[in-house]
């Protein structure tokens, strides 16, 4: 199947006997940028960004394994977890020999796993572009929102998300608020979760959030947090979709309070998929940043 705007050879490496699907775009010996999608989307939300940069960068783009092209395993055959996903991405970089001057763009969970990865290997890391994402615990006085939260009660996930698609189906109508998404853009972002078998990492991708003590990842969010100021001095963008009702302008000033240098940039019209919303602004924005010295 193509995809709009999507010219790319696609790669893949093999992660513990699953194939992982990746881009690798631009000059092997140049500085390297990974971008790292998040849940429900996968490599085709970064594919104008890819395109803007691989001209003078190396742009490193995966798929989670369960996600986009990459491998669909069952539940049996991979550990669905924010560990496994940061073990994939340091085996994926070890296979490419990416391990120095690693510019991070990261969204959604690509927030967490970057972070992860970048806290494991501080050294490794030139800099960050941080959009719409987490990688710390929510205040106890926070929640989230009902629509995660009514997709974390086990039954209603499995119905609702892995069933009926609604997850998925619901990011590409309210993700973006400028205007809605082209159908044949939509198609794209759902074509890779077009059964309930290709669906289920993005039911369990919902189910391991790790919100409390004793939730599978809650340590390594820990961990992370703790570490998020070893990367002070380094230079940082964060770009944000105001309008995002999930990742909401609380995440945007918890970021600000780790990471006080950081230039910010708010765009006040724009959802969870800032990228689509405000891409003509975005990533000429973004390629500047990146090609500073």
């Amino acid at each position: 199947m193509s995809y709009p705007d999507y010219p790319f050879e696609s790669h893949f490496a093999d992660i513990l006997g699953l194939q992982l699907h990746y881009l690798d775009e631009g000059s092997p010996a140049a500085d390297p940028v990974v971008m790292l999608h998040g849940n429900p989307s996968w490599s085709f939300y970064y594919r104008h960004l890819t395109q803007a940069l691989r001209e003078t960068k190396r742009c490193i783009v995966p798929d989670h394994i369960g996600m986009g092209l990459s491998a669909k395993p069952e539940q049996d055959d991979y550990n669905f977890s924010l560990d496994s996903r940061v073990d994939d991405l340091e085996q994926l970089l070890e296979h490419l020999q990416v391990k120095e001057n690693i510019t991070f763009i990261v969204h959604d969970w690509g927030g967490m796993i970057g972070m992860a990865y970048a806290t494991r290997y501080p050294e490794r890391i030139k800099k960050l572009v941080i959009l719409n994402t987490a990688a710390f615990h929510l205040a106890k006085n926070r929640s989230i929102s009902w629509q995660l939260k009514l997709s974390r009660i086990p039954l209603l996930n499995a119905v609702l998300n892995q069933g009926l698609n609604a997850f998925c189906r619901g990011a590409v109508r309210y993700c973006v608020t400028r205007k809605p998404m082209s159908p044949e853009v939509a198609s794209a972002y759902l074509a890779p979760y077009d059964s309930w078998h290709n669906r289920l990492a993005v039911r369990k991708f919902v189910e391991v959030i790790p919100l409390q003590s004793g939730d599978k990842g809650y340590d390594t969010v820990t961990r992370v947090e703790d570490g998020l100021q070893q990367f002070r001095e380094i230079p940082i963008l964060i770009c944000w979709g105001m309008k995002d009702f999930v990742f909401d302008s609380y995440f945007l000033e918890e970021w600000e309070k780790h990471f006080p240098k950081a230039s910010v940039h708010r765009f006040n019209d724009a959802g969870h998929y800032v990228l689509e919303d405000a891409g003509e602004e975005l990533i000429p924005l973004i390629s500047k940043f990146i090609n500073q010295q």
